[in-house]
């Protein structure tokens, strides 16, 4: 299992993740929003503003204050060091 640090020290298992998303469009906000009243939302944001959205194959939804860019080099990374250690 690789994790990978979404920030504040939190980590997530790479191999869960379904998609990683902009937080800024209306249907994501509406998917938020849904998935917050049936208490599946993770916030691992700190109060910091959401710039990336984590949706796993779980149904939980995590926000997070790094950006999807940031995310996806960290994803990639753990990739590359997982195939180099064989």
């Amino acid at each position: 299992m690789k994790l990978v640090n979404i920030g504040f020290g939190n980590m997530v298992s790479a191999e869960r993740i379904i998609a990683m998303v902009s937080p800024e469009s209306a249907p994501i906000k509406r998917m938020i929003q849904d998935v917050r009243e049936k208490g599946m939302l993770i916030d691992a944001s700190f109060g910091r503003s959401t710039k990336a959205v984590l949706i796993m194959d779980s149904g939980n939804v995590i926000l997070s204050a790094l950006a999807t860019d940031v995310l996806a080099a960290r994803i990639s990374n753990k990739n590359e060091e997982g195939a180099a250690n064989g």
